[in-house]
């Protein structure tokens, strides 16, 4: 199955209901930062999210309650390689090099990160 990209409003969406698990919109819009978008563009993002078969939802009477059809960890890890693929020419060693250089993560924190790889076998 081939995962949509997200546009940052939909993602946005997305971390809500990944972190409520299932939410009518009222619930979804209550997550926002002020000042809080028109529920009439939240209600299209979810049915934007909703045909890209992000989202599907149960029918309480006249509300839809919703929940993810696709988990945080899924996503995460296709933009992860899609990130990689298209800015470090699919290579997650310069993609990790680049994050040393611009001071995002620390050699220290690299070397931390190994052993507890190395830990996990």
């Amino acid at each position: 199955m081939q995962i949509s990209q997200l546009t940052k409003a939909e993602e946005q969406v997305m971390q809500y209901l990944w972190d409520l698990q299932k939410a009518f919109l009222k619930d979804i819009l209550e997550q926002f930062p002020e000042p809080k978008p028109h529920t009439n563009t939240v209600s299209t993002i979810l049915k934007v999210l909703k045909e890209k078969d992000f989202v599907d939802y149960e029918v309480f009477g006249r509300q839809h309650q919703y929940f993810p059809l696709i988990s945080k960890e899924k996503y995460s890890g296709k933009s992860m390689k899609s990130l990689v693929k298209n800015y470090f020419e699919g290579s997650y060693t310069n993609a990790v090099s680049f994050l040393v250089e611009k001071n995002e993560i620390s050699v220290a924190d690299l070397e931390m990160l190994l052993d507890e790889l190395k830990n996990k076998d």
